[in-house]
């Protein structure tokens, strides 16, 4: 299945070929299509599901628009996890474990802050949740990709690795 998604996805690589790198084609790709996904089942849960109505939790109420992003969430959570895993950091030596819990990190900062902006845009300035959750999606993808390049998938050198151990060596 690996081969004939990175097939799909490298297909249209031509066109873009002398502007930018393949690792960063294959993750606006797959995050372009997580997206989709992503605004979709938001669109989804906030009009048909939620139907723009509050969430009773007994313990909190939560707004639909709120409610629709915490029930997006997990989903394209780990479609997101794996298309990276799989597809964009394919040669990243760190344990899935290790980039699990560190694609988590980045996951839940980019919710809190998804949070923080529906909250900002929705309710303070009164905008359509749709629209607000698009802006806040280029802002977390923003986030995302520089921490997921840096963090969650890192790619150690082997110059870093030298460096490291001839350290421990003169320690």
């Amino acid at each position: 299945m690996k081969k004939k998604l990175l097939k799909i996805i490298d297909s249209g690589y031509f066109i873009f070929k002398k502007i930018i790198p393949l690792k960063t084609y294959r993750y606006a790709v797959c995050g372009g299509s997580n997206l989709v996904l992503d605004t979709t089942l938001y669109f989804i849960c906030f009009h048909f599901i939620f139907a723009k109505e509050n969430l009773d939790l007994f313990i909190l109420v939560l707004s639909p628009h709120i409610a629709s992003l915490f029930f997006v969430f997990p989903i394209t959570f780990f479609i997101g996890f794996l298309l990276n895993r799989f597809i964009v950091f394919p040669e990243s030596k760190l344990s899935m474990k290790t980039q699990f819990l560190r694609y988590l990190t980045v996951g839940i900062i980019a919710l809190l802050i998804s949070y923080l902006s529906m909250k900002l845009l929705v309710d303070v300035f009164l905008f359509y949740p749709t629209p607000s959750r698009l802006l806040t999606i280029v802002i977390t993808v923003l986030f995302s990709y520089i921490m997921q390049n840096k963090f969650s998938f890192k790619i150690e050198s082997q110059t870093n690795k030298r460096i490291e151990i001839k350290n421990i060596i003169e320690l």
